[in-house]
């Protein structure tokens, strides 16, 4: 199944602008004219709107609460330190900004142990200790369908630790090179690109090497996806950060910030609509302070079912 039935969200307790990402990730920008109070307030605002968007839309969706200390001003962004596979395996990733080691929350995955069913967790983050970094679904685009993963590499996606998690997890990997229009490595790969079941969003120009870009259009076309390619300026409005998601009843959804929705074009839109319900959500304060997008606040979890735990009146 390539879209998740369930995800978890992060609510942004103390969100500001994070300098230790700021290096990497030049998609973030402040906000003049607004102070902490307010910025924090319209965070909130905008989260809790998601939350009320996705489940108005029969998603199964688990809030979390960003704890105050230690400070975790990208907390709102879970994809990047974890994944939640359907085999029971979870993977917590190395993260390039020690301020967001933290996010790697034991309690949260005592709660999801909870409900789901984990048979092993796979931990990642000593790569930190020698400067390797792979973070999570920013860093991996996954086509769970075919078993491929995609990869732009930079900064915060190393990758021979991209190469040894692809064959940990039985994917085929797709390494590349992506840069913005300043020639800037494009920090996460899943700015650049979407994978649906049947469709790929993707940046082609930002593949600035031939062969690069030529070996991701075959490896899509190979396994029957339309391309759909964006320009730089839509990446810009975070154009390719979307995310197929599989609600309990209905059809399936893809979940994109309003200003990704309003950079693409009718004819786009039009494309994108024959696969799945376009779900625009308004967050222009956290995308913008925090340089990521409505991809990167949902944390599929793929994970099977807990099975019920046997009582004194249940058959062993």
């Amino acid at each position: 199944m390539q879209s998740a039935r369930t995800v978890f969200l992060v609510r942004p307790t103390r969100f500001t602008f994070n300098v230790e990402t700021a290096q990497s990730n030049h998609f973030q920008r402040y906000m003049a004219g607004l102070d902490a109070e307010a910025i924090q307030a319209r965070a909130f605002a905008e989260f809790d709107a998601v939350v009320a968007t996705l489940r108005a839309h029969h998603m199964q969706v688990l809030v979390f609460e960003a704890p105050a200390e230690p400070h975790t001003p990208d907390a709102v962004f879970p994809n990047n330190w974890g994944t939640f596979h359907p085999d029971g395996r979870v993977l917590l990733y190395p993260m390039c900004a020690p301020n967001r080691r933290p996010e790697r929350r034991p309690d949260i995955l005592e709660t999801l142990g909870q409900r789901f069913g984990i048979r092993e967790v796979v931990d990642l983050s000593e790569h930190e200790q020698a400067g390797r970094f792979l973070e999570g679904t920013g860093s991996i685009i996954f086509d769970h369908v075919h078993r491929i993963a995609y990869a732009a590499l930079s900064a915060r996606t190393d990758e021979g630790l991209f190469r040894e998690v692809a064959a940990k997890l039985g994917y085929e990997p797709v390494a590349f090179r992506a840069h913005d229009a300043d020639g800037h490595d494009i920090y996460h790969t899943n700015v650049m690109m979407c994978v649906g079941a049947r469709f790929a969003v993707v940046c082609l120009e930002s593949i600035t090497n031939p062969a690069e870009r030529a070996a991701v259009v075959e490896s899509l076309t190979r396994t029957g996806h339309e391309i759909l390619p964006i320009t730089l300026a839509q990446v810009a409005c975070f154009a390719g950060n979307m995310l197929t998601l599989q609600p309990s009843h209905g059809p399936e959804l893809l979940a994109l910030s309003q200003s990704a929705y309003d950079a693409l074009r009718p004819e786009e839109r039009r494309r994108l609509e024959q696969y799945a319900e376009l779900l625009p959500l308004a967050i222009p304060t956290i995308e913008t302070i925090g340089g990521g997008s409505a991809r990167c606040m949902l944390a599929e979890v793929f994970l099977p079912v807990a099975e019920p735990v046997a009582g004194p009146h249940q058959q062993q």
